[in-house]
């Protein structure tokens, strides 16, 4: 798989990769040749197609934009082949980067031709694969979450044939013997998530901080931890709001009136998925949440709207308690006005 050729230092070829949900667009800028541009798609045999285009020759520095959803895969198989240094580019560093190129020639400002002019004159630092047991853990947990969903969609078949009355009698014992495996393979999923999770240190201190949310049980703590464990260590609370999709998005047109906020709905459905329940949640047992979310929905929000705001904040709460080591408090989250607590 790798070839014996030894590398030469400094790096002579250097890789851009503008990543994507279905491609990969790469600009290939070697010293000695002209730059080319290629695109692959953004599957294993495509991560091995680049691997085996970009060759090992000489010493390829390959760069990426960190995009949490469509990256790490990638960052991944490069790094396990042998034949690229792999840099991960904070989108905050690409950005100013991008801001700052200024061309002559407007012809080709493509993202991946960028990177690759990133990868050229910025300073290397070199990306440091996640612990085995973060990745078993993203698995494990998106198993289970697939799961979750068909047994939602079980029940709501076997809730639709308990209520008709054309509905066979086979029918409805054949879904409720399938809910019930389902129910099983959960279950032993998540008894092997908590296992994986208890070889990793890192990964036990934040379960614990997880759990201190009263809302948070273990299996939402399991899925949440999951979709961020992996995420950058320098990535700002804003950074990780935008990544879960849950950045409000304002409506502008000309001069007309602001149209009400949504939620973005771009980034990692996965972790909004699994916010979701625990605000839900949270918004009944714990008293602050609580206080936060009827002021939201006192103020004239609708119920879902102020919901999504708890899940908002919530994702600020656990980003300040893992960054910070402590567990939850509920006056950080939000200090319920003296008032309220008097009239209590």
């Amino acid at each position: 798989m790798h070839n014996h050729h030894p590398r030469r230092y400094p790096p002579s070829t250097f890789a851009g990769i503008d990543v994507s949900k279905d491609h990969l667009d790469v600009c290939l800028d070697r010293t000695d040749d002209k730059r080319k541009t290629r695109r692959f798609a953004n599957d294993a045999d495509g991560h091995q197609q680049l691997i085996h285009w970009l060759g090992t020759d000489d010493a390829v520095r390959v760069c990426l934009e960190a995009s949490g959803l469509y990256s790490l895969d990638l960052a991944l198989a490069l790094h396990a082949s042998g034949s690229a240094d792999v840099m991960v580019a904070n989108p905050r560093a690409m950005s100013r980067f991008r801001d700052a190129l200024v061309e002559r020639s407007k012809t080709d400002r493509s993202d991946a031709v960028v990177i690759c002019a990133f990868a050229r004159r910025m300073p290397f630092r070199a990306w440091t694969p996640p612990e085995r047991a973060v990745l078993d853990l993203r698995a494990i947990a998106r198993r289970i979450q697939a799961l979750t969903v068909e047994r939602t969609r079980e029940k709501n078949r076997l809730h639709a044939a308990q209520q008709s009355r054309t509905s066979s009698a086979v029918v409805v014992n054949d879904i409720e013997v399938n809910v019930r495996h389902l129910d099983r393979r959960i279950a032993e999923l998540t008894r092997q998530a908590m296992k994986v999770t208890a070889k990793s240190e890192r990964l036990k201190v934040a379960l614990d901080h997880l759990t201190s949310i009263r809302g948070i049980a273990e299996k939402s703590a399991l899925l949440i931890l999951a979709e961020i464990a992996l995420l950058p260590d320098d990535m700002t609370v804003r950074e990780w709001v935008a990544y879960a999709g849950l950045d409000p998005r304002r409506h502008q047109s000309g001069s007309s009136v602001d149209r009400p906020e949504r939620i973005s709905k771009v980034g990692n459905a996965r972790l909004r998925h699994a916010l979701y329940m625990p605000a839900l949640v949270s918004i009944r047992w714990e008293p602050n949440v609580a206080a936060f979310y009827e002021k939201l929905t006192g103020r004239g929000k609708k119920p879902i709207v102020a919901v999504v705001a708890v899940m908002r904040k919530l994702l600020h709460a656990i980003y300040g308690m893992l960054k910070h080591g402590q567990d939850f408090q509920g006056e950080k989250f939000y200090r319920v006005p003296e008032k309220v607590l008097t009239a209590a």
